[in-house]
């Protein structure tokens, strides 16, 4: 019978006492000892009992064994019992013509098991032998056994040579770690002693691949009845690990743990599968990752899926390899926070390829949706940044909307220096509109405007209020970052407006895009620009000239030279 097969995807008080508790011990330790022989040899005496009931005919080979000269010395019968193991052995004449290395050994079980009732081995050729001890995955009971051995003219095909029944008297279930010759190729070991393992919620997959190198990846295919998730892992020294997500929760998820087709691009094919009983009712839903992710070396550790609960503060952690496009320039991530409408930009930093950070979900109860993105790699200096996102999921937040109070991007209100300058600041001041003031009349006296940052767009990702605070220079953004840490550290809701200037600042040219602020005073918002109050430029210098006129100015006359445009979280 032909067939084809595609392979994928621890004080002594007196002596009396001591010798007395070693003979203690001894009785209980011999106890055991007889007990497990007791229980092999129940086994044992029922394998002999079944045996006297069949009829032991000598195993049948089929005429191909005939053509290759194959004879078995294991098996011996066509049917027989057996206590938890059988061994499969035998040896190839011709088997330098053989067009594969391995016997594919099936074997079925009568019954239905926990891991379903077919499973299969490859039993690797070696100078014309082969060998493999066969466990019984549903324990005791019924299972089918048949040999197909390789063609000799073409690929993948291979011929029935023998087939056999044996009755398992032996109730425990063992199904075998068993790698397909694609996971053989590639060395693959996996630290697991069964391939049939219990978890809850998520499942350790650690293993080595000795053939893979640094830059090839492995493919891991979680499935559950119709659903399924595809996953690429990078390779770290031949050796893998990742926490696999049981997303479909309680009963069984099939894990195939899969390796580069050398043939084909982009193509992975089956080294083996892991058959998981989650334990956990809950559902979960599967991060989703862009192509860039495994192009720009990115490994998310945690979350490790979709629709994770927070109380509106929430965390990630992973780290970027140093030998993929960019890893030793990828200095940030950035990471965008969307509910509804509302969205909001963090900046995570990555030190020594590693990052583990958190950021807020500021805009209240809710589900949101959470972008993680590498920055574009430039040389150019630029007032504006390009980022890709490389893995998306959702969070289920439960936190208080306190988007004008959080610290966010460029605004650390909860620096321990930004506290204290704020305390300085206001102190002594009860009313709200005069802790205001106080951080206006600060912030435009203190800041010097940096002309040659605005004339080069010599902008940085991590320019912010403590930067600003720091080297007292910067450009409107900056004044904005350093008012509303201020204001924020004060318990003064505080946001960044985007918007565009007109002429006024910058004297005989017209502006271009700006950045101010908006604080909550006595519940209304009130408008001021530290930038524009601290002075002017001329002839490309900047004048010191601080001024009152931008803190809660005129409406109609403030909008006369700023167009406000929007709200940046």
């Amino acid at each position: 019978m032909l067939r084809r097969v595609s392979l994928f995807p621890i004080l002594i008080l007196c002596g009396f006492f001591f010798l007395a508790g070693c003979s203690d011990s001894s009785v209980a330790d011999g106890g055991k000892q007889s007990e497990k022989q007791t229980e092999e040899d129940k086994y044992e005496k029922l394998v002999k009992e079944k045996n006297k009931q069949l009829v032991m005919e000598p195993l049948a080979l089929t005429t191909y064994s005939e053509e290759i000269g194959a004879a078995f010395s294991a098996p011996e019968y066509k049917e027989f019992a057996v206590n938890g193991s059988v061994t499969v052995e035998g040896a190839i004449e011709k088997f330098t013509g053989l067009k594969s290395d391995y016997a594919w050994i099936k074997v079925t079980s009568d019954e239905e098991g926990p891991a379903g009732r077919d499973y299969e081995y490859y039993a690797p050729i070696e100078d014309g032998k082969f060998k493999q001890v066969i466990h019984f995955f549903n324990g005791e009971g019924t299972y089918r056994v048949k040999v197909q051995l390789p063609d000799t003219k073409r690929d993948n095909y291979y011929y029935d040579t023998a087939s056999f029944t044996v009755h398992n008297v032996n109730p425990e279930q063992k199904r075998d770690m068993t790698f397909t010759p694609f996971g053989q190729d590639a060395e693959m070991s996996i630290n697991l002693d069964s391939s049939f393992v219990e978890a809850d919620e998520t499942f350790s997959l650690t293993g080595l691949a000795g053939q893979l190198e640094d830059d090839d990846t492995i493919m891991i295919r979680v499935s559950k009845d119709s659903d399924n998730w595809n996953h690429v892992l990078a390779i770290d020294g031949n050796q893998f690990t990742y926490d696999v997500p049981l997303f479909y929760g309680e009963g069984l998820h099939k894990l195939e743990v899969m390796v580069p087709d050398e043939d084909r691009e982009n193509y992975y094919q089956t080294a083996t599968t892991i058959m998981i009983n989650n334990s956990s009712a809950r559902r979960m839903e599967p991060i989703e990752y862009s192509n860039m992710y495994n192009e720009r070396g990115l490994t998310l550790v945690e979350p490790a899926y979709s629709g994770d609960q927070s109380d509106g503060l929430y965390s990630i952690s992973g780290t970027i390899d140093p030998e993929a496009e960019w890893g030793p320039e990828t200095s940030h991530l950035y990471i965008t926070t969307k509910k509804g409408e509302d969205e909001a930009l963090d900046v995570i930093p990555v030190e020594d390829f590693t990052f583990d950070d958190s950021f807020h979900l500021r805009f209240g109860p809710g589900t949101y949706e959470v972008t993680v993105s590498v920055p574009e790699i430039k040389k150019e200096n630029s007032d504006t940044f390009r980022f890709f996102g490389v893995a998306k999921f959702e969070v289920e937040s439960t936190g208080e909307d306190k988007r004008d109070l959080l610290p966010s991007r460029g605004v650390e209100s909860d620096s321990p220096k930004i506290k204290e300058l704020a305390g300085e600041i206001t102190g002594g001041k009860d009313a709200e509109r005069d802790k205001t003031k106080a951080v206006y009349e600060y912030v435009a006296k203190n800041i010097a405007y940096d002309v040659d940052k605005f004339n080069t767009d010599n902008f940085n990702w991590d320019d912010s209020a403590l930067k600003a605070l720091e080297t007292k220079i910067g450009v409107c953004q900056d004044y904005a970052y350093l008012a509303i840490a201020l204001l924020r550290a004060s318990e003064i809701e505080a946001r960044f407006v985007e918007g565009n200037a007109g002429s006024g600042f910058t004297r005989g040219v017209l502006g271009g895009r700006h950045a101010w602020v908006e604080a909550k005073v006595d519940g209304e918002w009130l408008t001021m620009d530290p930038t524009w109050g601290s002075g002017y430029v001329e002839n490309d210098k900047f004048v010191a000239a601080y001024n009152e006129d931008y803190f809660d100015p005129d409406k109609k006359s403030f909008e006369e030279t700023h167009y406000r445009t929007g709200i940046s979280y």
